[in-house]
């Protein structure tokens, strides 16, 4: 009787143990726990620069965009130069990455020729991909072009599975989805998105050119992917840097090859007169673009090499909603309620894609 008892109480015990949930003050314990043992297991000079590179992508990028349509609604008409203006900072990658090789005691990553052809590839795929976005942005709101830009994730997806054989769990699949269907909520409201001075058949060739465009950047990630796999053989941050200035410089010959032939180069002087705020205003928008374009691309790959790619698709899944509302309050974007609506699937979309990617990192091999 006693020993049935007190196997009674054992149990109760067990089950009580089993209820017994954290409180949130011991789940907030925990965690700023985590956090203190993350930070003091990196130098200060790592989390100042991992800061940095955030803010490069979740100020920067957004930046660039709502300058990119700023350009067009104030009187610019050239996608060439928009393009340009893209790539036109390639030297801040250089000045990026001379201190790089004095720090780490390393020198340039010798060429071949196949390296040579892959950047020669890349550049122009990425100068023929920012004139996609060009379209883009001349003919759609800031909002809209930088939310069905969010589209890249499902190329990504699509494109790393076929040339990198990168796994594809249902997380993956489920965010295509998702995000697919957000892309479609935005296609069906076109009418209350569209700008006055804007055509039917011009907001659907700018519909049509940000998905190419986010296909096209999707390639380029999984090509850019490849070439580390194939060629290089290791990830450093020198080699990272080294990859985005060639890309970036090829793409920028490219671009001016096209600048030149366009004949748009000679025209940014009546464009500069006619634009509202004056030539000043011209050239800053142009200046600004350029700066906060290649800041954006230099955080980018910073978090990429500091962290992990799962902090920088949160970091993007961040600036997504933040572009939109900055376009909203600063540059008086149409809000509506299917936008809305398309905004919030595809930040779900995004939060679906990282939350499989860290399942799957921590998967046992």
């Amino acid at each position: 009787m006693h020993q049935q008892l007190l196997e009674s109480g054992e149990t109760m015990e067990e089950e009580q143990e089993r209820v017994r949930q954290p409180s949130i003050g011991d789940r907030l314990s925990t965690f700023w726990t985590m956090i203190c043992k993350a930070y003091q297991s990196k130098p200060i000079s790592y989390w100042i620069l991992l800061v940095l590179s955030s803010a490069g992508i979740l100020i920067a990028f957004p930046a660039s965009s709502l300058l990119s349509r700023v350009y067009y609604s104030n009187g610019g008409q050239s996608k060439w130069i928009i393009s340009w203006v893209a790539v036109a900072g390639w030297p801040m990658s250089a000045l990026a990455l001379i201190p790089t090789y004095i720090a780490c005691g390393t020198s340039p990553t010798p060429w071949t020729f196949k390296l040579v052809l892959a950047y020669l590839l890349l550049g122009f795929l990425s100068a023929a991909d920012n004139l996609m976005y060009a379209y883009a942005y001349a003919y759609l709101p800031a909002s809209t072009a930088s939310l069905l830009a969010s589209s890249s994730l499902v190329f990504s997806a699509l494109f790393g599975y076929i040339f990198v054989k990168n796994k594809v769990n249902a997380w993956t699949v489920n965010s295509v989805v998702i995000i697919s269907a957000a892309l479609t909520i935005i296609a069906l409201d076109s009418d209350s998105d569209r700008y006055g001075n804007v055509t039917n058949t011009q907001y659907i060739m700018g519909f049509v050119w940000d998905i190419l465009g986010s296909a096209l950047h999707g390639l380029i990630f999984a090509l850019s992917e490849l070439v580390f796999v194939k060629l290089l053989g290791r990830v450093s941050f020198h080699v990272v840097l080294e990859q985005q200035l060639m890309v970036t410089l090829f793409a920028f010959v490219f671009t001016t090859i096209g600048v030149v032939v366009n004949n748009d180069f000679a025209g940014m002087t009546s464009e500069a007169q006619r634009f509202k705020g004056g030539e000043s205003a011209y050239i800053q928008v142009l200046v600004w673009s350029v700066i906060t374009y290649q800041l954006g691309v230099l955080g980018a790959t910073a978090v990429l090499f500091l962290s992990s790619t799962v902090l920088a698709g949160v970091l993007n899944a961040v600036r997504v909603p933040l572009t939109s509302i900055a376009a909203v309050i600063l540059l008086k974007d149409p809000m509506s309620g299917f936008k809305i609506l398309s905004l919030v699937i595809t930040f779900w979309g995004f939060g679906t894609y990282i939350y499989g990617h860290s399942v799957a990192d921590k998967a046992p091999a």
